[in-house]
């Protein structure tokens, strides 16, 4: 797997890395609750048929700033600042996880700014009948089985590299999960149904079958609120980084979607 190349742009004076890997279409990626430590097999399979820009998040691997970040417009702010600065002006959204609830904020606040958009097990809803799981309540050594089906995959996603400082790479794990927390802990709600009407463009809402943080219940209540064109699908196998567990599967129901 090659390396993708790198650039910055600043959010809030901070400087927020940008990852770009292959030619055509641009597509681009807001990644889930560890952020992007690494490039994954999923955006290796994109980058296939397009070019994938993934601009990292505040606070997650990457980027900093998150703690200047209080309120759920802050951070809204702060992410359509971060996407036009990467260049997304009208192009297609991928969001998932933390990202999703993020690129769907984009979506509803900026309608123009995202032309379609796809929305990987997205936070900011909240169903008091199957309440979300809490990912910064779990015992050490159970989160990678709650976050993935296949929790060695995300175990060995988010391990430092080899020749990387262990004690550094624990500091930006850390500060990734302060970062997801500052805006979601502690019931993941960011009142996103309050806004999901505004949501105009189609919108492909992926959602992995075997997810144990938020329920499939959900997509349905995504799917519901979206004034666009929606297109659910669930992905066999897959938890709630459904990209991570079967990132073929994630990849073809994008390539559906944008072709």
């Amino acid at each position: 797997m090659s390396a993708p190349a790198e650039r910055s742009v600043s959010v809030n004076g901070v400087p927020c890395r940008i990852w770009e890997k292959g030619q055509g279409s641009p597509v681009f990626y807001l990644a889930g609750i560890a952020g992007l430590p690494r490039w994954t097999p999923f955006l290796d399979r994109l980058a296939e048929r397009h070019r994938v820009v993934v601009p990292s998040i505040p606070g997650f691997p990457g980027a900093a700033g998150h703690d200047r970040l209080d309120q759920p417009l802050d951070w809204v702010a702060a992410v359509l600042d971060l996407l036009e600065g990467a260049g997304l002006a009208g192009g297609d959204l991928i969001g998932a996880s933390v990202g999703g609830t993020l690129a769907a904020e984009a979506a509803a606040m900026a309608p123009g700014l995202v032309r379609r958009l796809m929305l990987i097990a997205p936070f900011g809803l909240y169903d008091k009948a199957s309440p979300p799981a809490d990912p910064w309540a779990q015992k050490p050594g159970t989160l990678p089985a709650l976050l993935s089906a296949r929790p060695e995959t995300y175990a060995a996603f988010v391990a430092p590299p080899e020749g990387s400082d262990v004690g550094e790479w624990s500091i930006a794990a850390t500060r990734a999960g302060e970062a997801a927390a500052r805006l979601l802990w502690p019931l993941g709600d960011t009142r996103l149904e309050r806004r999901l009407h505004r949501i105009r463009c189609p919108t492909l809402i992926l959602w992995g079958a075997e997810d144990k943080v938020l329920r499939p219940s959900y997509a349905e209540r995504f799917a519901a609120g979206i004034a666009g064109k929606s297109t659910l699908r669930l992905i066999p196998d897959a938890g709630h980084l459904a990209d991570l567990d079967a990132p073929g599967a994630a990849a073809e129901a994008v390539f559906e979607a944008l072709d």
